[in-house]
């Protein structure tokens, strides 16, 4: 009996526009190797995204394509992302480790066909940016509280009274969004988190009047208990 095969979404890349195109090879041949590497591996290519024109140093939460095969992968469970080399994933060290933690957070497995093992090996590269990073965001942080707290203080002098922060989201919102993100039980697979918005805002919770984004649902869900780290 053949074994299960682990299901899989491929990520394709290309810099310039000019490799671009219906007569152009450059994504055909990537996923040409995903799909070689995904026969010899046991897995089974359940979809493929595609950022044309996107350079190797822009931020992965900032690309069409990263940005729709995350909302692909957080919805109907596939936790494995293959990509033909580790530079077409990101060229740039620090959006490299910053998007394979992002990944690494919501256990997605992040997969280069030409060095498997990349991702799950320390470098004295990899450990100097995370401490760079480490820092930055233990600053970041700390300057965007005062910042806010500032910003409230001066508000609240303004109109003599006190301005409070976010308001926290609905508990019922949460509850909903949870039933929403749900697998079907007829056919196996959830909505996407835009799909969980819309219908938030449907049933009247919205944030400041405006539709949930993705990313504020994905958040939420979180903050649920929804996504952990296997």
């Amino acid at each position: 009996m053949a074994s299960k095969k682990i299901p899989a979404f491929a990520y394709l890349r290309t810099s310039s526009a000019t490799n671009v195109g219906a007569d152009k090879d450059s994504d055909k041949r990537q996923l040409r190797a995903i799909e070689a590497f995904a026969r010899a591996r046991g897995f089974e290519i359940v979809g493929s995204f595609y950022d044309a024109a996107v350079s190797g140093a822009d931020p992965i939460d900032t690309r069409p394509g990263m940005l729709a095969l995350l909302d692909a992968v957080l919805s109907n469970g596939t936790r494995t992302i293959l990509v033909e080399s580790p530079d077409r994933f990101a060229r740039d060290a620090i959006v490299q480790e910053l998007g394979h933690r992002m990944l690494k957070e919501r256990g997605v497995d992040l997969i280069p066909t030409t060095a498997p093992d990349y991702f799950l090996h320390d470098t004295p590269t990899t450990t100097l940016v995370r401490t760079i990073l480490g820092a930055v965001s233990a600053f970041d942080r700390q300057q965007t509280v005062a910042k806010l707290k500032g910003a409230r203080d001066r508000r609240s002098a303004e109109l003599g009274r006190r301005v409070e922060g976010r308001k926290p989201v609905p508990a019922d919102a949460v509850e909903l969004a949870k039933r929403l993100y749900r697998k079907s039980p007829k056919t196996g697979t959830r909505r996407s988190l835009r799909q969980i918005a819309a219908e938030l805002a449907e049933a009247g919770h919205t944030s400041n009047g405006t539709v949930y984004n993705a990313n504020s649902v994905r958040q939420m869900l979180t903050k649920a208990g929804v996504y952990r780290a296997s």
